[in-house]
């Protein structure tokens, strides 16, 4: 009988029927069209505090976070923190774009596009960034870090993929003005560095390949901890033009699944016993990667190795032509005891020999 009256003020001309009631609201109500407008205006006259509160039967609890995963908030904050401005792009992006990019000949076509530019599903989150880059530029930005988080839309076999990426792009000087230097421009390795504290503790390792929408020879495949998870590299120069850019960027693009895993740290006791540091040059030939031979001696590196790692390549006096000179830092420790001197040298041993036999290096001299 409560609500009937509300009705018959509101001039809605209820009319019971069975469990139910029908109401017609007057023309000027346009705004009464579903049951739920209805319900609202009962609890509008009737009073909200005039209305029982009903507590939820099932308790509510927050489920806490898989410490072994990374929310993409985090991975965000760190990009953030190299000096990146998040972005939002649509979805829906040019058809032109995407034969530019030349990523996927037969992406997903929009059936009502709000635009006739905005035709397909993007299949890489690059075509978005480099319009965005392109209206920054035209404004006279000279220097762009952006990123964004965001789901590509792919086919495949019995249905369509809708992996979770980040993609990214740096333009301009690698710093921002300043008083006491020059300006620098960005380059691929500014670019790797970003991603290996966007990864970090995860370890990130490049692979030169090719990429159709980057620089065939500043481009690279990324690896994180060993698995496959996108791509690096400068864009590529016939890109420019349909972009309108007067140089270019360092592009990147990611799977967020690899960059999401976080190891269990593991407690570690500190030696009190010192690290011993051997710094080798190793002459090898110029087509060998450093990565190659980083990779060969960690695989044969004794148990008392705690690191290795490049610092340094030398090409010029004193290095012959088709070669290259790679200084390695090997830091030696045992955490139970002192090594000797001919312990040290043994194992420094190990690892020339490995370099020697399996890529014709040698020391230098």
């Amino acid at each position: 009988e409560t609500v009937a009256d509300i009705f018959k003020r509101l001039q809605l001309r209820p009319k019971r029927q069975g469990a139910d009631m029908l109401c017609t609201p007057p023309t000027f109500r346009f705004d009464l069209a579903i049951e739920e407008d209805f319900i609202e205006e009962v609890a509008r006259l009737h009073g909200y505090d005039n209305i029982p509160s009903a507590p939820p039967v099932q308790p509510q609890t927050m489920l806490p976070e898989p410490e072994a995963m990374r929310p993409s908030t985090e991975l965000r904050q760190r990009l953030v923190d190299c000096d990146y401005q998040e972005a939002i792009t649509f979805s829906f992006v040019d058809s032109g774009w995407e034969r530019a990019l030349g990523i996927d000949a037969n992406p997903i076509r929009v059936l009502n596009p709000i635009a006739s530019n905005l035709d397909v599903m993007r299949t890489t989150l690059l075509g978005g960034l480099l319009d965005t880059l392109r209206t920054n530029a035209n404004r006279k930005q000279e220097r762009v870090r952006i990123f964004e988080v965001g789901r590509c839309f792919l086919r495949e076999p019995g249905g369509y993929a809708q992996p979770l990426r980040v993609g990214g792009l740096a333009y301009g000087p690698a710093l921002p003005e300043q008083w006491d230097g020059g300006k620098r421009p960005i380059d691929f390795f500014d670019v790797k560095g970003d991603l290996e504290a966007l990864a970090a503790p995860l370890a990130v390792r490049t692979e030169a390949a090719t990429h159709p929408a980057l620089h065939p020879g500043r481009s690279a495949r990324v690896l994180v901890d060993g698995a496959p998870a996108g791509w690096v590299g400068e864009l590529h120069p016939r890109l420019l033009g349909a972009f309108e850019l007067p140089h270019a960027p360092v592009v990147f693009e990611l799977d967020l699944a690899p960059l999401g895993r976080r190891p269990q740290p593991v407690a570690r006791p500190v030696s009190k016993l010192p690290v011993v540091r051997r710094d080798l040059a190793v002459v090898v030939n110029e087509g060998i990667s450093a990565q190659a031979v980083l990779d060969a001696l960690v695989a044969v590196k004794p148990a008392s190795v705690d690191h290795i790692a490049l610092f340094d390549v030398y090409r010029g006096r004193g290095i012959e032509a088709g070669k290259k000179s790679l200084a390695i830092l090997v830091l030696i420790q045992d955490t139970a005891r002192t090594l000797t001197d001919a312990e040290i040298d043994a194992t420094v041993a190990v690892l020339l020999r490995e370099i020697e036999n399996r890529f014709g290096g040698m020391l230098r001299r």
